[in-house]
């Protein structure tokens, strides 16, 4: 397997296809790029599980985190992916490979789907395709998946995903709405050694 080094992630990153989906970049120039990141990020089910570091609240504020995004997915030490069906071009959600670190070849997993498309089994099959890509086209060893306790949801998609729980993690996040209150979270990850995960 390549070695994140050896396969610079630097630049654009390809389209991902599979299981129905396809997991293409966000474009902060798009207006309707836009407006889907802020109904996703200012949705009541993602603030209760979820608060950004930096308010979304407006177009503007929402353009201003995919610029963002798209910087860092420049250096290569995230991958922004906008998910859409296939077939339609539909935006379905988000799903982020972050916090890439080259010295350990370990990152971060990120995801929410949009409230129209919620229970179709987007998320599970978004981090599929997305964790395969990370394994292999990237060669990282370690993905880590947390979120906030108490959201199960998240943590069939983890499960489903092969991403094991390894436990929790105390006082790791903030509380909904807050940034001087934490609350704990469960921590999964998967290896690149790891068995595949059935079918999806």
């Amino acid at each position: 397997m390549a070695s994140v080094d050896a396969q610079h992630t630097t630049g654009p990153f390809p389209d991902l296809y599979g299981h129905g989906l396809r997991l293409r970049r966000w474009d902060a120039g798009s207006d309707a790029d836009v407006e889907a990141w802020l109904r996703g990020t200012t949705d009541p089910e993602f603030l209760r599980w979820n608060t950004p570091l930096n308010a979304i609240t407006d177009a503007g504020s929402a353009r201003a985190t995919l610029r963002a995004k798209a910087a860092r997915d420049g250096d290569g030490t995230s991958a922004s992916f906008r998910i859409t069906d296939a077939d339609s071009g539909t935006t379905l959600g988000h799903i982020g490979v972050n916090e890439i670190t080259r010295v350990f070849h370990r990152a971060i997993v990120g995801y929410w789907v949009l409230p129209e498309a919620r229970g179709q089994g987007v998320a599970t099959r978004a981090l599929t395709l997305a964790a395969r890509w990370a394994f292999g086209e990237l060669g990282l060893h370690r993905l880590e998946l947390d979120h906030a306790l108490g959201h199960a949801a998240s943590c069939h998609v983890a499960e489903r995903c092969g991403f094991r729980y390894e436990g929790t993690l105390r006082g790791a996040m903030w509380e909904a709405g807050r940034h001087d209150t934490y609350r704990d979270a469960h921590l999964h990850a998967r290896l690149a050694t790891d068995p595949e995960p059935g079918s999806v």
